[in-house]
């Protein structure tokens, strides 16, 4: 009699277990891993909120994760962790991959989970301040555009300190390089090409917000401006965009201040044909700082950067590898912990190219290649964030 009970309950498991379903298995993963693109307004082609939107999109889904193409992310994972690591686990793979093999079931509405509510047209919560371009921009068919400069005052009749910001374009995302926004402190003139200011916020395709750990922010002093850095790049129909930066404060004075820093390397030729042309930069830390994450920037034939630092035996440690490079998808990677970082550290950043024809993406790979703004030219530049006493600028913590 108990042989055929246990002989039963083994019959009857895989009846009993339950089928992947949409509501219960398929919309968390969707929730925590995908919408912050994949919803209405903003850059991904298509929504996934609902079923009836996904399971047009069940094969394409699986497709997409099984080879991880998305979410996109391209930290190589022998190096560092990361807060917003946007890779899926196997599991959520799994579940994923038995959904689609499964028949893609809708399931009961009541299994979902709570839903997830995001700020109409922000990924930041919603914002204390939205400032924009003075006016818009009308990017052309066609044509190189030269680098465009937007001054915007902020406003502020007192400081503030930004604990999360995000910049948006109105138009077609296709039409913006990239856009650095700067912060221009009352009694300053300059118009353009700043050395000494910090920046606020950058963005590029496939870019999120900044959002900045618990007692860190940027600070925007009380009547600064915004200076509005944008390289449009034409993609055949005509079209306006106004730029606009959405910032919510700290809800107190934070205790330390975050200040964007970069390497970059403006002098190097690479040659037509190379498939594995490498370019450094290095330097070394002017004052102690915690470092918090990285925005590695290149063009179209950029296949890899790597953030090293030299510890104290002499031996290099890669903070972070970013590899595959794509150019369509330039990511900030947030350390999972802030890293401390002594005066005097060595850092060295090494930046990869294929100017072959190899590279499906490269522009002309007949041509030599060397720094310009044009997507047809190439950068090198480590953006890095780190963070310093609350009192502590960008020009003093320069000065060793």
């Amino acid at each position: 009699m108990i042989l055929l009970l246990i002989a039963a309950i083994l019959l009857a498991g895989p009846v009993m277990a339950q089928p992947v379903t949409f509501y219960r298995d398929v919309l968390p993963i969707l929730e925590n891993r995908c919408q912050e693109c994949h919803r209405q307004g903003q850059m991904a082609p298509m929504a996934l909120t609902t079923y009836q939107e996904a399971r047009p999109w069940a094969k394409a889904i699986r497709e997409a994760v099984r080879t991880r193409k998305m979410p996109p992310w391209f930290a190589d994972p022998c190096c560092g962790k990361f807060a917003n690591d946007r890779s899926l686990t196997a599991a959520e793979r799994d579940t994923l991959a038995r959904w689609v093999d499964s028949g893609a079931e809708k399931g009961r509405e009541s299994d979902a989970p709570p839903l997830r509510t995001w700020t109409e047209g922000w990924n930041v919560s919603k914002p204390d301040a939205v400032i924009e371009m003075p006016r818009a921009f009308r990017v052309p068919a066609k044509g190189a555009v030269e680098y465009q400069y937007f001054i915007a005052p902020t406003g502020f009749k007192e400081d503030r300190w930004v604990q999360s910001v995000e910049v948006r374009p109105s138009g077609s995302l296709a039409v913006v390089h990239h856009a650095v926004v700067y912060i221009r402190e009352p009694g300053d003139t300059w118009t353009q090409g700043p050395t000494k200011a910090d920046i606020l916020a950058v963005y590029a395709p496939g870019s999120a917000p900044d959002v900045f750990p618990a007692g860190m922010a940027k600070l925007v002093k009380a009547g600064s401006d915004l200076v509005f850095e944008i390289h449009f790049t034409p993609n055949g129909k005509e079209v306006e965009d106004r730029i606009k930066v959405g910032m919510v404060f700290a809800k107190e004075p934070p205790a330390k201040r975050v200040l964007t820093l970069q390497m970059d390397n403006e002098k190097f030729v690479i040659p037509a044909g190379e498939r594995d042309f490498r370019i450094s930069v290095w330097g070394s830390l002017p004052n102690d700082a915690l470092l918090l994450g990285f925005f590695p920037h290149m063009h179209l034939r950029g296949t890899a950067f790597e953030y090293t630092r030299l510890m104290d035996n002499g031996l290099p440690e890669t903070l972070l590898r970013v590899k595959p490079y794509d150019f369509y998808w330039q990511l900030y990677y947030r350390l999972a912990e802030p890293m401390p970082l002594k005066k005097g550290t060595r850092l060295n950043w090494i930046a990869t190219y294929d100017n072959s024809a190899a590279n499906s993406h490269n522009p002309d790979p007949t041509v030599d290649v060397r720094y310009g703004h044009q997507s047809w030219d190439e950068m090198m530049v480590g953006f890095f964030d780190v963070a310093v006493d609350a009192s502590v600028d960008k020009p003093s913590f320069f000065v060793r």
